[in-house]
Protein backbone atom coordinates (compact mmCIF):
# COMPACT_ATOMS: atom_id res chain seq x y z
CA UNK A 1 0.00 0.00 0.00
CA UNK A 2 1.62 3.70 -0.84
CA UNK A 3 0.11 7.18 0.86
CA UNK A 4 0.04 9.84 -1.01
CA UNK A 5 -0.14 13.42 0.74
CA UNK A 6 -2.22 16.01 -1.00
CA UNK A 7 -3.01 19.77 0.97
CA UNK A 8 -6.86 20.80 0.79
CA UNK A 9 -7.47 24.58 -0.55
CA UNK A 10 -9.13 27.04 1.11
CA UNK A 11 -12.58 25.97 -0.84
CA UNK A 12 -11.88 22.02 0.56
CA UNK A 13 -10.89 21.39 -3.03
CA UNK A 14 -7.79 18.53 -3.26
CA UNK A 15 -5.55 17.33 -6.03
CA UNK A 16 -5.41 13.13 -6.27
CA UNK A 17 -2.16 12.25 -7.03
CA UNK A 18 -1.11 11.49 -10.42
CA UNK A 19 -0.43 7.38 -9.46
CA UNK A 20 -3.73 7.47 -8.15
CA UNK A 21 -5.34 9.16 -10.89
CA UNK A 22 -3.72 6.53 -13.13
CA UNK A 23 -4.31 3.35 -10.99
CA UNK A 24 -8.08 4.26 -11.06
CA UNK A 25 -7.96 5.94 -14.82
CA UNK A 26 -8.98 9.01 -13.88
CA UNK A 27 -8.90 11.80 -16.69
CA UNK A 28 -10.25 15.84 -16.26
CA UNK A 29 -14.00 15.71 -16.03
CA UNK A 30 -14.15 12.39 -14.64
CA UNK A 31 -16.24 12.37 -11.50
CA UNK A 32 -14.92 10.80 -8.00
CA UNK A 33 -16.89 9.48 -5.13
CA UNK A 34 -15.46 9.62 -1.44
CA UNK A 35 -16.93 6.65 0.28
CA UNK A 36 -16.72 6.77 4.12
CA UNK A 37 -15.46 3.48 5.31
CA UNK A 38 -14.58 3.52 8.72
CA UNK A 39 -16.45 6.30 10.32
CA UNK A 40 -14.73 5.71 13.43
CA UNK A 41 -11.17 5.48 12.57
CA UNK A 42 -12.12 8.84 9.86
CA UNK A 43 -11.05 6.87 6.42
CA UNK A 44 -12.47 7.40 3.49
CA UNK A 45 -12.17 5.66 0.64
CA UNK A 46 -11.99 7.60 -3.60
CA UNK A 47 -13.95 5.71 -6.16
CA UNK A 48 -14.28 6.77 -9.71
CA UNK A 49 -17.84 7.47 -11.11
CA UNK A 50 -18.66 5.91 -14.25
CA UNK A 51 -21.30 7.02 -16.55
CA UNK A 52 -24.33 5.25 -17.40
CA UNK A 53 -23.16 4.78 -20.72
CA UNK A 54 -20.02 3.07 -19.13
CA UNK A 55 -21.69 1.34 -16.62
CA UNK A 56 -24.22 -0.42 -19.06
CA UNK A 57 -22.06 -0.99 -22.24
CA UNK A 58 -23.35 -4.52 -23.72
CA UNK A 59 -25.83 -5.12 -21.02
CA UNK A 60 -28.26 -5.64 -23.97
CA UNK A 61 -27.32 -7.18 -27.39
CA UNK A 62 -28.18 -5.53 -30.36
CA UNK A 63 -30.65 -7.51 -33.14
CA UNK A 64 -27.58 -7.58 -35.40
CA UNK A 65 -24.17 -7.30 -34.85
CA UNK A 66 -23.23 -4.70 -35.27
CA UNK A 67 -26.18 -2.62 -35.99
CA UNK A 68 -26.71 -1.84 -39.31
CA UNK A 69 -27.32 2.34 -38.73
CA UNK A 70 -27.91 2.72 -42.45
CA UNK A 71 -31.01 0.79 -43.15
CA UNK A 72 -32.36 2.20 -39.71
CA UNK A 73 -32.25 5.39 -40.85
CA UNK A 74 -33.80 4.43 -44.25
CA UNK A 75 -36.15 2.29 -42.75
CA UNK A 76 -37.07 6.05 -40.17
CA UNK A 77 -37.10 7.95 -43.38
CA UNK A 78 -39.36 5.62 -45.23
CA UNK A 79 -42.10 5.55 -42.40
CA UNK A 80 -41.79 9.14 -42.29
CA UNK A 81 -42.39 9.26 -46.15
CA UNK A 82 -45.60 7.02 -45.72
CA UNK A 83 -46.86 8.98 -43.33
CA UNK A 84 -46.50 11.88 -45.35
CA UNK A 85 -47.61 10.82 -48.18
CA UNK A 86 -50.99 8.79 -45.48
CA UNK A 87 -51.94 12.49 -44.68
CA UNK A 88 -52.20 14.09 -48.34
CA UNK A 89 -54.29 11.22 -49.93
CA UNK A 90 -58.07 12.24 -49.57
CA UNK A 91 -60.17 10.43 -47.38
CA UNK A 92 -57.78 7.81 -46.02
CA UNK A 93 -57.91 8.76 -42.45
CA UNK A 94 -59.78 12.00 -42.43
CA UNK A 95 -63.66 12.06 -42.23
CA UNK A 96 -65.10 12.92 -45.49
Amino acid sequence: MSEHVSVMTRKGQITVPADIRRALGLREGDQVAFVLTDPERRQVSLQPVRSVAERTHGVIAPRRRPEDFHALRQQFEDDVAEEALAELRPGVGRPS
